[in-house]
């Protein structure tokens, strides 16, 4: 007898519907399993096979053929042993077929019957709504995940006995519901890492506010202790809250890599990701021999903070400049090629020397040569992707003594989401929303300059020795502190302000 049900694949961030057929017919008893299979998912019979007979259900000895289609898509995971036992139980008459119309099945089991919960649910649950599927069947440990996908019947089960009896209609479960609203609403409590903390820094938060306003990357350079770090992690607490759609798409990345739960269901916050400097490149980048997104797609819509950025190994970093530009990264593998997001703020901080003082020559020890080989360990090319360049000060006493506090995340996060929708009325037509995503093709549209300010442009672009992509750098940053200022005409003063963030670069790297 023949039966069929639907489960899905993961492909990248997106869920790929797969066919689950089952032949059960008369000859020499044996389970074989086709569709190009990993090894994992091959495992499967045997899981099946006992936990069919653990749950009580009884088979008679048969051949039983498992075919995944299609064929040509790898199928990986755990996630097919639910769908695999399902269709089997149909095929030996357990389940009517009928009312496995339009359902999709996900789920792990283990050797005595119960559901085990994997990865993905999210992104599986979103395909299945967008393929036309009424409900999707899931672990109980993942309904909370997969419900958050609206408009489709998200119903948890505990065992594969449950399963049977709620698909042949002899027990009701309840889908489950997440209101989203209440989630959202709840999602901007006050963060416990807030701007008025920091004492000084004065124009460095200035250029973080630039930085945010228009998604900029930005370098933080100075001695140990001037605050780098600690400014960095309070950047999420300017940045404005999460749409739906982003949090979705980042909800969809951590779905994949497993970091959600029915404890945190969806993601509310910005992600601040900031891995040791001994990262390797596939855990930066992604990859690995089953592809997992990595720091860079977890960062996405959020920042990526890079502390020590020299000690970084050199081939790590240099996997940047690609997803920096592109803001997605496509892992390529034998069989197939995936996409993950990496829309994220850049953030790095670093000394200028191995010491940490220099220029400071009073307590900088350091060789010309050793400075130069320091900050070498940065390439230029990867710099010539930094937008904004900030130099930090040591903090004297006065400052730690002031009482009064600094201008507060609050207040911060206003600005920034000001600046944020002068920018989203400016693009609407366009495909992109950030100034810091303006294309070459739309300076002369968004960033032009009348006669002066390009007189300016043209001594600082020979002066500097700049590149072309530290010259559309300089006007998109002067588009956005044009922005903070409310003016629809970039200035010479915009100008200037911008140039200053590429110069302090020169002053450590030289020409």
């Amino acid at each position: 007898m023949f039966s069929k049900a639907y489960s899905a694949a993961i492909h990248g961030i997106d869920g790929v519907i797969v066919n689950v057929e089952a032949d059960v017919s008369d000859g020499l008893p044996t389970f074989e399993m086709v569709g190009f299979l990993s090894s994992e998912v091959r495992e499967a019979k045997e899981r099946v096979r006992i936990s069919i007979k653990n749950s009580g259900f009884r088979l008679s000895p048969k051949r039983i053929t498992i075919n995944l289609s299609p064929a040509d898509l790898k199928k990986e995971g755990t996630a097919f042993d639910l769908p695999i036992a399902v269709t089997i139980l149909s095929a030996f008459g357990y389940i009517t077929q009928s009312n496995l119309e339009h359902t999709l099945i996900i789920g792990e089991l283990s050797l005595n019957g119960q559901i085990n919960p994997v990865n993905g649910v999210l992104p599986i649950v979103h395909s299945a709504k967008e393929q036309g599927f009424y409900r999707c069947i899931v672990p109980i440990a993942n309904v909370k995940e997969g419900a958050v996908v609206s408009d489709i019947d998200v119903i948890g089960v505990n065992t594969l006995e449950q399963v049977v009896q709620y698909l042949n209609n002899d027990k009701y479960i309840e889908p489950e519901y997440v209101d989203i609203d209440s989630l959202f609403q709840n999602q901007m409590m006050q963060s416990a890492n807030d701007f008025s903390d920091v004492t000084g820094q004065e124009s460095t938060k200035r250029a973080i506010l630039v930085a945010v306003s228009g998604m900029h990357n930005i370098l933080m350079i100075g001695p140990p202790g001037s605050g780098k770090t600690m400014l960095s992690k309070r950047i999420p607490s300017i940045m404005p809250e999460l749409s739906f759609d982003e949090s979705m798409e980042i909800s969809k990345v951590y779905s994949v890599a497993g970091l959600l739960d029915n404890n945190h269901a969806l993601v509310l916050e910005r992600p601040f990701r900031a891995p040791h400097h001994t990262i390797t490149t596939s855990a930066l980048a992604g990859g690995g021999k089953v592809p997992r997104p990595g720091e860079i797609s977890l960062a996405s819509r959020g920042v990526l903070f890079l502390d020590e950025l020299p000690e970084f190994n050199k081939n790590t970093l240099e996997i940047l400049r690609q997803p920096l530009e592109d803001k997605s990264i496509t892992i390529a593998r034998l069989n197939a090629t995936y996409s993950y997001p990496t829309a994220f703020m850049l953030v790095a901080a670093m000394n200028p020397c191995n010491c940490g003082y220099y220029p400071d020559r009073k307590r900088c020890n350091c060789s010309i040569n050793e400075v130069k080989r320091y900050l070498g360990k940065v390439s230029m090319p990867l710099m010539d992707r930094v937008d904004i360049c900030s130099e930090t000060y040591s903090v004297n006493y006065k400052d730690l003594e002031k009482k009064e506090n600094s201008v507060s995340s609050l207040e911060l996060r206003k600005e920034v989401k000001r600046v944020r929708e002068i920018q989203l009325e400016r693009y609407k037509n366009e495909k992109f929303n950030f100034n810091s995503l303006l294309t070459p093709q739309l300076m002369n549209t968004y960033c032009g300059l009348e006669r002066s300010e390009k007189k300016l442009l043209e001594d600082v672009f020979d002066k500097l020795n700049l590149t072309a992509r530290a010259y559309h750098k300089i006007l998109k940053v002067a588009r956005t502190i044009a922005d903070l200022d409310d003016s629809e005409r970039i200035k010479r003063i915009h100008l200037s302000e911008a140039i200053s963030y590429r110069s302090i670069d020169k002053k450590y790297w030289g020409e």
